[in-house]
């Protein structure tokens, strides 16, 4: 009997590539493989727009950090003037 049989994979990926996964052949269970560094900053940009969107909303209820965003919003304001 032979020990080492090679365990046989189908690779997918539904978004053109950014992220692979892999299942053994006549499963339906699969794990990421690899995930391009373009979705990974991708997935980081989306991550700190959904903080920065929390932070908004609690915002309205706390008005020390209400402050801190309207200073954010001056010095970035001053900054950006030419």
């Amino acid at each position: 009997m032979n020990d080492c049989i090679e365990t046989k994979w189908v690779y997918e990926s539904p978004d053109g590539g950014d992220t692979v996964y892999r299942r053994q052949i006549g499963s339906l269970e699969r794990e990421i493989y690899s995930i391009s560094d373009r979705k990974r900053e991708w997935d980081l940009r989306q991550a700190r727009e959904n903080l920065w969107h929390d932070i908004l909303q609690a915002s309205e209820g706390d008005p020390a950090l209400l402050e801190l965003l309207q200073k954010v919003e001056v010095y970035y304001s001053l900054k950006s003037q030419p």
